[in-house]
């Protein structure tokens, strides 16, 4: 067996379910979030000059899961913006739930509001730990964290304080 087999299967068994729940937190879909794995564990392992070191190919995994749903989001909006000239729309099924609720909010904010909320109340990073990841200036993480804050104080019709 070789040693990216090895350090696959071990990723896999010690932090596979971390990685899908991560995945359905950034897409609020266990399909999508599926996709969303099976892809980055792709990428990563793809590079056979990997290490074997778990947390670090989680680390690198969770990346490449951030990078491919912000850029998969940015692909979506653009063909909702076109799709209406290809299929007939489709009727939503009703919410039915708190839970349902929440995962519609969380569907209402853009791919960088959703990361950063994922990131700061999942992954329980600070800011400046956000920004490294996403790539951008504290201040657009806040702003990012201020906007998905108040979106989802108005959708789940709560007070904002009490969302933090």
């Amino acid at each position: 067996m070789a040693d990216w087999e090895r350090a696959f299967q071990e990723l896999l068994a010690a932090r596979g379910d971390a990685l899908r729940a991560y995945g359905y937190l950034l897409t609020g879909e266990q399909a999508a979030a599926a996709d969303l794995v099976q892809d980055a564990l792709l990428r990563v392992f793809s590079r056979l000059r990997l290490g074997d070191d778990i947390a670090e190919l989680e680390s690198y995994v969770r990346r490449a899961m951030l990078n491919q749903y912000v850029d998969g989001r940015r692909r979506a909006g653009l063909w909702r913006a076109k799709r209406h000239l290809f299929v007939q729309p489709v009727a939503e099924e009703p919410d039915h739930g708190p839970a349902d609720d929440i995962r519609h909010a969380l569907a209402t904010l853009s791919p960088r509001q959703r990361a950063c909320v994922v990131l700061r109340y999942y992954e329980d990073l600070t800011v400046p730990q956000i920004a490294a990841q996403l790539d951008c200036a504290e201040g657009t993480v806040k702003r990012h964290l201020a906007d998905a804050r108040g979106k989802l104080a108005a959708q789940l019709a709560v007070p904002e304080e009490n969302l933090t």
